[in-house]
C-alpha cells in the first residue's frame, strides 16, 4: 500500500487531506499528524479582544474535519529525513511515498530584545489564542493612553490583520466613550498601510480619516519597558502605554531542527508548483512554504486545489503544472460593520471591482462597504462548513481579471 503523509491540520493540511481522500483509491493510506487537537479559525482571533467572538466561537476538534479512511495522529513530530522518508514523532515513526508539510509558522517575540520584560503586561499579541484572550482583557476598561500596533518583520500571518486592529480599535474606543482619550498609532516596517500601493494609497486615508497616525519604514531593534518605547535600528524611538506586538514569524521549529528551510524555517518551495525544491516527493502548503504571497487562509484554499492536482499528476507519472499564481483574497474589517475587500496576486495589485461573480459581486473590491462585513463573517461558516471538507466552491484558485478594473494593471 503506498502513503502519502501530511504534516499539519491546519487549514492547507486539513483541506489536501479531504481532497485527496476523494481522488486516491483504495491502495493509499493517507495520515495526517498534528500536535493539537482544537482546529482554530485564526482569523477570529483578530475579533476576541474586541469582544466579537469569543474562543469557543473560533475552536472546533480536529477530527470533525478528518474523512473517513484517514488517520488522524495527534503526536508531536520530532524529525523529517526525506533521504529515509521517514517521520519520527515522540510516539512512533511514519514511512511515506509523499509528503505534504503543513506545519505552519509561529510568533517568536523573543527575537526582539527586551520584548518579554512586559510580555502579557504593557505588551500584548492577539497571533495566539492565550494573547488573544489576554488582550481582550487589558482593552475591556481601557480608557486613556496611547495604543500602538508594532509589526516587527515581514512576513508575517494574515498581513491586513494589523491594519483591522487598528481599524477595529478605532471603533471599539468610540463606542465605549474614550476615543478621545486615546491615540493609535500604526508602526510598520512598510511604507504604508499595506505593501500593494494601490491598496496602501486606498488605506492610509481610511487612517487619516480615523485619526490613526502611521510610522512607516520602522525597523524595530528593541523595546524599552523601562521608558516604554520602541527603537528602531536607525535609533529612532516611538513610546506607547499599550503596545501591541505582532512578533517576527518564524516556521514550525521543526523544520529547522531537521534542516530542511531557512533560518526562519520556511520551507524552499517552487512558487508556481508548491513543490519542495529541496525535498525528494514532497509539497508545501500555506504558512510553512517561502512563497512571496500572504499568508492567510484564502492561499492556503487556493494552494489546496494546486497541491492536490500536481500529487495526482506526479502519481500518474507526468510533471507537475505551474499554475498557482500567488492568489489571495482578504477582506479587511475597518469598524462599524464595514470592510474592504482585497483579490490579487504575484503580479497584479488588488484592483477595483466585484467579486467572486464579474459585475454582479455581491462583494465589492478595494471598496467599504456593510456587505463585505457580512461576507467576513459569514466567512467563519463557509470555514468550518465547506472549505476544511473540501467542498468546491465558488474560488477560482487562479485570480481572474474579469469584474476588475484594468486601469490599475501592474508590472510589479
Amino acid at each position: 500500500m503506498k502513503k502519502l503523509l501530511i504534516l499539519g491540520s491546519g487549514a492547507g493540511g486539513t483541506i489536501v487531506a479531504a481532497k485527496m481522500a476523494k481522488s486516491l483509491g483504495e491502495d493509499w493510506k493517507i495520515t495526517v499528524i498534528d500536535r493539537d487537537w482544537k482546529h482554530h479559525y485564526q482569523a477570529g482571533w483578530l475579533f476576541v479582544p474586541f469582544g466579537v467572538y469569543s474562543m469557543d466561537d473560533c475552536m472546533k476538534p480536529k477530527k470533525d474535519f478528518i474523512p473517513e479512511g484517514v488517520t488522524f495522529v495527534q503526536d508531536t513530530i520530532t524529525n523529517i529525513d526525506p533521504s529515509k522518508k521517514l517521520v519520527t514523532t515522540e510516539n512512533g515513526a511514519y514511512d511515506y511515498d509523499w509528503l505534504v508539510i503543513g506545519t505552519g509558522c509561529r510568533i517568536m517575540p523573543d527575537e526582539i530584545e527586551g520584548m518579554m520584560d512586559d510580555w502579557r503586561g504593557n505588551i500584548h499579541d492577539f497571533y495566539t489564542p492565550d494573547g488573544a484572550l489576554a488582550l481582550q482583557k487589558k482593552l475591556k476598561y481601557y480608557k486613556k493612553g496611547k495604543v500602538v500596533l508594532n509589526i516587527a518583520e515581514m512576513p508575517i500571518k494574515c498581513p491586513v490583520a494589523p491594519l483591522e486592529f487598528v481599524y477595529l480599535a478605532d471603533w471599539f474606543f468610540t463606542v465605549n466613550g474614550v476615543r478621545k482619550d486615546i491615540e493609535i498609532e500604526l508602526v510598520t516596517p512598510l511604507t504604508g498601510a499595506f505593501t500593494k500601493p494601490v491598496a496602501a494609497s486606498v488605506l492610509n486615508k481610511i487612517c487619516e480619516q480615523k485619526n490613526i497616525k502611521i510610522v512607516p519604514n520602522f525597523e524595530i531593534a528593541g523595546v524599552n519597558v523601562g521608558d516604554k518605547t520602541i527603537e528602531s535600528v536607525k535609533g529612532e524611538t516611538v513610546d506607547y502605554d499599550l503596545l501591541v506586538s505582532i512578533p517576527p514569524n518564524f516556521g514550525s521549529q521543526i523544520i529547522i531542527d531537521s534542516d530542511l528551510g531557512d533560518a526562519m524555517g520556511y520551507v524552499d518551495t517552487d512558487k508556481h508548483t508548491l513543490k519542495a525544491k529541496n525535498i525528494e516527493n514532497c509539497y508545501v502548503i500555506g504558512d510553512a512554504t517561502n512563497c512571496p504571497t500572504s499568508k492567510a487562509g484564502s492561499v492556503a484554499h487556493y494552494q489546496a486545489d494546486i497541491v492536490c492536482a500536481n500529487l495526482l499528476r506526479e502519481i500518474d507519472g507526468e510533471e507537475p503544472r505551474p499554475d498557482f499564481d500567488g492568489h489571495s483574497t482578504c477582506f479587511i474589517v475597518s469598524g462599524y460593520e464595514q470592510a474592504f475587500l482585497i483579490d490579487f496576486n504575484y503580479k497584479v495589485e488588488p484592483l477595483e471591482g466585484k467579486y467572486p461573480f464579474p459585475g454582479l459581486g455581491p462583494f465589492s473590491l478595494l471598496g467599504e462597504s456593510h456587505f463585505n462585513y457580512w461576507g467576513k463573517m459569514m466567512f467563519k461558516w463557509v470555514y468550518f462548513n465547506l472549505m476544511l471538507k473540501g467542498h468546491e466552491l465558488p474560488l477560482e484558485s487562479q485570480m481572474f481579471m474579469a469584474g476588475k478594473m484594468r486601469h490599475q494593471l501592474t508590472n510589479a
